[in-house]
């Protein structure tokens, strides 16, 4: 089962149905998103996730709606309900800024079961709900910014979508919908990534390094080399005969060690000056 599945049964398992106030606020959430779809007076709710259909149809029945129907259409599963029996419910013109901090926590997880995604977090870090106003979508935008969480909104086709993409900002929104599991998870998931990039961050210093030392031996060589065609090698001091000898025979040896093999063993800036002294004679016309 993909992590956004697991997510959704999760969520659709939260054991709050004896509380009327939370079942209200989720039922509209879910009324708020963009799943929803009015014809002829009836609203009908649609969904791929069985265990998503029945938690809309228990908000239902925990309301006192028992007339409704539930049918499959092919992947979808869908829940039709008359509209008229959904009266009581406020869900149009709701003002959510204006809720207190459970009511709010109750309807975006509403929301998010009506029409929330998350990518597989492995791949790439990608959250987001689909609401039918523009409206809606700001005010839920800045009821989460209430939350420290922060997001922003797209327009899609007839649609809003409030999207996430950062993995501290996913991870806050998935425990403020009391996905605590989901959050466990998603956590490990982080960790194992930035561990992954930290490794691959230092993997690609170390060989830019190496890359660089080999390139700065090759042109060493090539010096020492053009001074001994040249017959000016002989001319050189002991110190920078030395040196250059030991560049010959050691390649890949970095400057540090380098200076270790001299008889007189000199740092890492003793060894540069005296390769860079070679280069300059070198190249002198």
């Amino acid at each position: 089962m993909s992590f956004s599945k697991e997510l959704k049964e999760e969520l659709s398992k939260v054991t709050n149905l004896s509380n009327k106030e939370a079942v209200k606020y989720e039922l509209i959430g879910y009324l708020i998103s963009s799943n929803i779809n009015i014809q002829d007076k009836k609203l009908k709710f649609s969904t791929e996730n069985e265990y998503n259909i029945n938690r809309f149809s228990k908000l239902l029945n925990n309301i006192g709606i028992n007339d409704y129907d539930i049918t499959v259409q092919g992947k979808w599963f869908v829940i039709t309900v008359n509209k008229e029996e959904l009266k009581g419910i406020k869900y149009e013109k709701v003002e959510i800024e204006s809720l207190a901090q459970e009511q709010i926590k109750w309807l975006i997880r509403g929301v998010y079961l009506g029409a929330g995604s998350i990518n597989n977090p492995e791949r790439k870090y990608h959250l987001e709900i689909e609401l039918k106003q523009k409206e809606i979508a700001e005010m839920i935008m800045k009821v989460l910014q209430k939350f420290n969480i922060k997001s922003n909104i797209i327009k899609k086709k007839n649609d809003y979508a409030i999207y996430l993409k950062d993995g501290e900002e996913i991870s806050k929104l998935l425990a403020l919908l009391g996905a605590n599991k989901a959050v466990l998870q998603f956590e490990e998931i982080r960790v194992k990534r930035e561990m992954n990039n930290k490794i691959n961050r230092i993997v690609n210093c170390e060989t830019a390094n190496l890359n660089k030392t080999i390139n700065a031996s090759i042109a060493q060589i090539e010096a020492i080399n053009k001074l001994k065609k040249n017959k000016k090698f002989n001319k050189l001091d002991e110190p920078l005969k030395e040196i250059a000898e030991l560049r010959l025979k050691n390649p890949d040896a970095s400057l540090t060690e380098l200076g270790q093999m001299l008889q007189n063993p000199v740092g890492k800036s003793g060894v540069n000056y005296r390769l860079k002294k070679i280069m300059e004679l070198a190249n002198e016309k």
